[in-house]
């Protein structure tokens, strides 16, 4: 019977779990370049105790075995990296990747990190930031007096140099992409790094090798789905409530054996 009240245990344990990833979803509805989560479970291992085939007697076997499981817990979980819609704007530096790819940015430890996020802005030296300040790789820098800055679907930066009537190139967003983004790393402040699972990172050019294409004046807004969200949430709260239904009667059937 004790093992009824472990088991049940395992259950809200997994069911808190998926709550706190439901509410993290919730909780950046509005990020700019945010990928919902989602809970993986597994059930644990079982007491074998009838092995499936053991001889019934001399010529006989059994047909089915005996096996008592112990629970579940939480083995993952999983971002989601389909597209968010994009929303316009109308701001000259921000950029929304349409497709697959990330944005890449420096650290201030020099190495690399990679971004949905394109709410890009000039810092005081002219430099293509995040809000937080990273710089974008490549070292775009914006010339003072610059005018009429242009972000081409291939990445190409371009402005209206100060004494000059036409546009000049003055640098390239760098993109990338993953064989498995979903291995990336999350460090928070819309930043992920590369790991084990990610694979290395595959530069390339904008619209080309299967990366998406850049639009100026758009950012991409999260892909969480209130709605579906809500639904979990629910699905989640009478789940929890049954292991706990689940608790209480094995509670009770344990203090009527007492009595006996």
């Amino acid at each position: 019977m004790m093992n009824s009240l472990w088991i049940a245990k395992t259950g809200m344990s997994a069911q808190q779990t998926e709550l706190d990833v439901i509410s993290h979803n919730l909780a950046n509805v509005s990020t700019t370049g945010f990928k919902r989560n989602s809970a993986q479970f597994s059930d644990l291992i079982y007491q074998n105790l009838r092995q499936v085939g053991a001889n019934a007697d001399e010529q006989n076997q059994l047909p089915t075995g005996l096996h008592l499981g112990l629970g579940v817990r939480t083995v993952a979980t999983s971002r989601n990296f389909t597209q968010g819609t994009l929303q316009q704007t109308q701001n000259s530096l921000d950029v929304a990747i349409n497709g697959n790819g990330f944005f890449q940015v420096t650290m201030p430890d020099g190495t690399q990190a990679y971004t949905r996020a394109g709410s890009f802005q000039l810092d005081g030296a002219g430099r293509l930031v995040t809000p937080s300040g990273l710089p974008v790789a490549n070292g775009i820098t914006v010339p003072p007096g610059a005018t009429n800055i242009s972000i081409a679907t291939d990445g190409t930066v371009s402005a209206v140099l100060a004494g000059a009537t036409a546009p000049s190139t003055i640098g390239t967003l760098a993109m990338v992409n993953f064989v498995n983004p979903a291995g990336l790393e999350p460090v928070g402040d819309n930043l992920y790094k590369e790991s084990v699972a990610s694979g290395t990172p595959q530069g390339g050019t904008p619209g080309t090798n299967g990366l998406g294409t850049i639009k100026q004046g758009f950012l991409e807004n999260s892909n969480v789905n209130v709605v579906e969200e809500l639904v979990n949430m629910i699905q989640t709260q009478r789940a929890y409530e049954m292991n706990s239904k689940a608790i209480q009667t094995a509670d009770q059937m344990l203090a009527k054996l007492g009595q006996l």
